[in-house]
């Protein structure tokens, strides 16, 4: 690892309030960036605060963009952290949407499998759950799929002001619960609000941590 990105770990607000840009967007793996830096890649259902929560660990407003109609976009979208690039994070595509055709559903998974397993320089996935609905199957099916390609992953509850504390904390339990039985899963959560931006600064520090295993 570069003397740049363990420097780096050690103060994430200014990593992550520094240069961050796309790089481009990929429909099919031949469109995959070079793998020169280390990859973090966020993947979520649909409409589960996967952009709002990007643009507040870069501390943007707009720069992943969400969509009003969900699955819509059908990308792998990277973006250059630091300048030049000490990593990169990977916006994919919204999982679970019910509108999208059938063929399109495949296409997603057949890309979205074939980067998971193929990708050497992908550190770690972070698997968003909106903290109002917890786990569902679609998010099983997805932790399933990585630890079968033995990927490395965490858990972040999105959406956190929109629940009471009580019910935080029992969906926090049975997250924990449920990620015993997932042979891949990170064993500690990551607990989120991008608009009171709750956890942030703990996100931050839990991507730089996966960047330099």
């Amino acid at each position: 690892m570069s003397a740049d990105v363990i420097a780096g770990i050690a103060e994430p607000n200014r990593i992550f309030s520094g240069p961050v840009t796309f790089l481009k967007s990929a429909p099919k793996l031949e469109f995959l960036p070079d793998p020169t830096v280390p990859e973090i890649a966020f993947a979520g259902r649909s409409n589960v605060g996967k952009s709002s929560l990007i643009n507040a660990l870069v501390n943007r407003n707009n720069l992943a963009r969400a969509s009003n109609t969900p699955g819509r976009t059908q990308e792998l979208n990277f973006f250059d952290v630091g300048e030049p690039a000490l990593f990169r994070i990977v916006d994919m595509p919204g999982y679970g949407y019910a509108k999208a055709p059938i063929k399109t559903v495949q296409q997603w998974r057949y890309l979205i499998n074939d980067y998971l397993r193929g990708r050497a320089v992908l550190k770690r996935v972070f698997v968003l759950i909106d903290s109002r609905h917890g786990i569902k199957e679609v998010d099983h099916e997805i932790m399933k799929m990585l630890d079968a390609a033995a990927i490395s992953y965490r858990i972040v509850l999105t959406k956190t002001d929109k629940i009471k504390a009580s019910e935080r904390e029992a969906v926090e339990a049975d997250t924990m619960a449920k990620l015993r039985k997932h042979v891949a899963a990170y064993p500690e959560l990551s607990v989120t609000s991008a608009e009171k931006r709750g956890g942030i600064d703990e996100l931050r520090a839990a991507v730089l941590e996966a960047v330099a295993s």
